[in-house]
């Protein structure tokens, strides 16, 4: 198992925004390969922002899964930033211990880029504190706010 940046292993980035369509895309989306043309040109438009980043999690030549930090992932939070975003492992790797790799591999990127805080939006219960992030409140969409803080 290895972790990579998608800058350097671009041919996983259609199998990567493919994933991400299926999972979070708008189901009023009727036009899939249209919006993944879209997320690949997104992608290619933030590469150098510092405050973004996508990174995947290989076997041998599988994709396992990806995370990634967004500049901005929340409508009702525009102040915050960066933002710890879509943690995906494939189905068949689930309940093995790789979201707890690709979680402890954005926070070391998160500290490389001296990063202080990321914040996250999630629906999921228990899970994120198991990781370390701390609860900051609820939001409108009924999502809960977190932090994970990572140069302190």
């Amino acid at each position: 198992m290895e972790i990579y940046d998608l800058k350097e292993k671009q041919e996983y980035l259609k199998e990567v925004m493919t994933l991400e369509h299926e999972k979070w895309g708008k189901e009023k989306e009727k036009d899939r390969e249209a919006r993944i043309k879209r997320k690949i040109e997104k992608y290619f438009a933030s590469v150098n922002d510092p405050y973004f980043c996508k990174l995947i999690l290989l076997d041998d030549d599988m994709l396992v899964g990806f995370i990634s930090i967004f500049p901005h992932d929340c409508e009702e939070e525009p102040n915050l930033t960066p933002w710890y975003a879509t943690m995906f492992v494939k189905k068949e790797y689930r309940k093995k211990g790789y979201s707890k790799i690709l979680n402890e591999a954005i926070l070391k990127e998160a500290k490389n880029r001296n990063i202080q805080r990321l914040y996250l939006k999630t629906d999921l219960e228990q899970y994120y504190e198991k990781l370390g992030a701390q609860f900051i409140k609820e939001l409108a969409s009924h999502e809960k706010l977190y932090q994970f803080k990572i140069n302190e």
